[in-house]
């Protein structure tokens, strides 16, 4: 997020990374990177540490979050390079609780994320096409998650529920009660062939494999030992079009996607993002940078 938490401060978190992974932990700094989770560098004793502090809710329980990295960390113990995985706590979970979310640490890696055009480069799509293959060609960490349906039956109606009336929760409130309420039918049509497409899915789940979720550019490093995948939040048992949205149609000659599966999951992450961006705005915001970026995200997905 660019935003600092307004719930925790940075020597809580400091004082966390001492007390769980580095004794030694002497410097931090807020990053104001990404956007869904916080993010710190914290360093000490030689070592420096990516932190991310993930708040719980309707996409993790703790459990669940747990589960995902410990699968990654299990990834990468059985020789999957591409992965960067979180390190254990001395506890010898991966994550802790600080009351305002589940705090996990990676090594802090040398290199960068590529631009969005680099990524879009015939070479680099290769290199990544090729990363995910021996992640769907891994055995499934034990434990790990399968990915579910993230909106039900009655998402449309719930939606039509809550914007009946005015959001008075902060300054774009109105602005996305609005633009939301003016899709309703189609969120509607959306819904109802996203959870007609999910059961063709759960038809093939002796195919599923490990999926990373959200392997875009932003969550790609080009470090010195080669390409990394970071945030393993979204590590899920799924059929491997989970991770092909931002590769089609520009590795179509490298992969042979199922359509259907293609458009499940483009309306996995549409129908997604309109229910975390109203809950968003139905809550207490006050025009933040982050705010605006989400109101942004809210009209992009509407006007697929």
């Amino acid at each position: 997020m660019r935003s600092r938490p307004s719930f925790i401060g940075d020597e809580a978190i400091a004082h966390a990374v001492a007390t769980h992974w580095l004794p030694e932990a002497a410097d931090i700094a807020y990053l104001p990177w990404g956007f869904g989770a916080h993010h710190w560098r914290v360093t000490g004793g030689g070592a420096t540490l990516f932190v991310t502090l993930d708040q719980l809710g309707p996409r993790h329980s703790a459990v669940s979050l747990e589960a995902a990295y410990a699968g990654a960390a299990a990834l990468a113990a059985a020789g999957l390079d591409v992965v960067c995985a979180p390190l254990p706590a001395r506890s010898g979970r991966f994550t802790v609780d600080v009351g305002a979310g589940a705090l996990s640490v990676t090594p802090w890696l040398a290199g960068r994320s590529p631009s969005a055009e680099e990524a879009s480069e015939p070479r680099h799509i290769r290199e990544v096409v090729l990363a995910l293959e021996a992640l769907h060609r891994a055995a499934p960490p034990a434990g790990l998650r399968s990915w579910a349906p993230r909106v039900g039956s009655e998402f449309a109606d719930e939606l039509r529920a809550r914007t009946a009336e005015p959001w008075t929760s902060g300054p774009m409130a109105e602005q996305a009660r609005l633009a939301v309420a003016a899709h309703d039918n189609a969120i509607e049509r959306w819904t109802a062939r996203y959870l007609e497409l999910a059961e063709v899915a759960f038809s093939q789940r002796d195919s599923w494999v490990p999926t990373h979720g959200e392997p875009h550019n932003d969550n790609q490093v080009m470090s010195p030992d080669g390409l990394k995948l970071v945030d393993w939040e979204s590590l899920a048992l799924a059929p491997p079009e989970r991770d092909y949205a931002d590769l089609v149609p520009a590795a179509n000659d490298l992969l042979s996607p199922d359509p259907a599966m293609m458009e499940l999951f483009a309306l996995d992450w549409r129908l997604s993002e309109i229910a975390e961006y109203a809950r968003w705005f139905a809550a207490p915001h006050d025009g933040t940078e982050d705010d605006r970026t989400a109101l942004d995200g809210l009209y992009e997905e509407l006007a697929v």
